[in-house]
């Protein structure tokens, strides 16, 4: 644990990142990780070389099929862009939603303008709510860092069991190392890690979960590593946020929600107040970073952003009210379940040795295929 407080010289992560740690210049761990990982980073014709290879892939797997891909859409701005130009591409994606009865009304609207002028067909799955609040508050009451994990969790299997259904192979995610690429470890856990939610909900939630989204673990390492090809999209793209944006805003009339992730009530409150207060950690450090080595922002602007409250002034206390409400608490058991201990995911059982295991055995399998088939 660092005794004094420091901040980077190039980013703006700190040492409220227990982790952190920096050279003799004062340049902290993650802008060193983020200029090794450019360092041997393709050129941009070498991805788009390999990106035309994919999409011919996929469109040719897709012939005589209703769909050739499918996406999630969340009605934020990276998803909404993967959308924007899977259509640009000539994809043919079936755009999936998981409503978990925390979206704005911004992000409806958003994603309601890309399926009807992109003329996608859109499949929304509609979470069973009493069970989602029931997790919800057991995270809460576990006192875990990641407490935005029942949402993640369900909207990544439903979008894992719908390719699976409709027999798809090819799932665009938004995913991107440009705005993404730095967040320490201690400030997020694996939402994949079902057994860790189980847990999590056996000691504090009420009722079974009967009908929340969930995968057999056997099931879920198949589909996620070795039957759906996952293709970060953006990856292959000079992806800038604010241009992007633009585009989505003059094409398709969408609209910015204020925060990273910030399309979501939930999310909202969770990384701008619970965060926070409870664990002293604003994300936005680590998603003003990514932007900065990106060379998106200045350095100087993310230090004039961070200024500002976490948490848009306006919206605090109508948020609040509205989580407290929806979940059916009191503020005394609100202010209880923020003042509680912190604790460790780790407390709790966990799939994550062989979550771990299964990734590293993907990827030594295809560095293998990668030397059987050079050239």
């Amino acid at each position: 644990m660092n005794s004094e407080y420091k901040i980077c010289t190039k980013c703006v992560m700190d040492t409220t990142d227990p982790d952190i740690e920096f050279d003799d210049q004062g340049v902290c761990n993650y802008c060193r990780q983020y200029d090794a990982f450019v360092k041997n980073l393709p050129d941009r014709q070498v991805r788009e070389t390999e990106l035309d290879k994919i999409i011919n892939e996929i469109k040719e797997w897709g012939k005589g099929k209703e769909y050739d891909c499918i996406l999630g859409l969340s009605g934020g701005v990276d998803s909404s862009f993967v959308a924007y130009k899977a259509k640009e591409f000539g994809l043919r994606p079936l755009v999936v939603h998981f409503d978990s009865g925390w979206n704005s009304e911004i992000a409806v609207k958003n994603i309601e303008n890309i399926v009807v002028k992109l003329g996608f067909d859109l499949h929304t799955f509609v979470v069973d709510w009493e069970e989602m609040k029931d997790l919800q508050l057991a995270y809460l009451k576990a006192s875990v860092v990641n407490a935005d994990v029942p949402q993640d969790y369900a909207f990544s299997t439903i979008l894992y069991k719908t390719a699976a259904e409709k027999g798809i192979r090819y799932f665009l995610s938004g995913y991107n190392f440009q705005t993404e690429f730095i967040l320490p470890p201690k400030w997020v856990y694996n939402p994949r890690d079902l057994r860790n939610i189980l847990s999590i909900h056996k000691a504090y939630g009420r009722s079974p979960l009967k009908r929340y989204p969930s995968i057999g673990l056997f099931k879920e390492l198949y589909f996620t590593y070795l039957k759906i090809k996952r293709i970060d999209l953006l990856y292959y793209l000079d992806y800038n946020k604010n241009e992007a944006m633009k585009v989505l805003g003059e094409k398709v009339g969408w609209r910015y929600y204020g925060g990273k992730h910030y399309e979501s009530i939930w999310t909202r409150f969770f990384q701008g107040y619970y965060l926070p207060t409870k664990f002293n950690i604003d994300k936005r450090k680590a998603h003003l970073s990514s932007l900065i080595v990106s060379g998106q922002i200045t350095r100087d602007e993310a230090l004039e952003e961070l200024k500002s409250d976490p948490y848009p002034p306006e919206l605090l206390e109508s948020d609040k009210e509205f989580v407290m409400k929806k979940l059916g608490i009191s503020r005394e058991e609100f202010e209880e379940i923020m003042g509680a201990p912190v604790r460790d995911h780790s407390e709790f059982g966990s799939y994550w040795l062989v979550i771990k295991t299964a990734r590293y055995l993907k990827a030594l399998v295809s560095g293998l295929t990668r030397i059987i088939h050079k050239p």
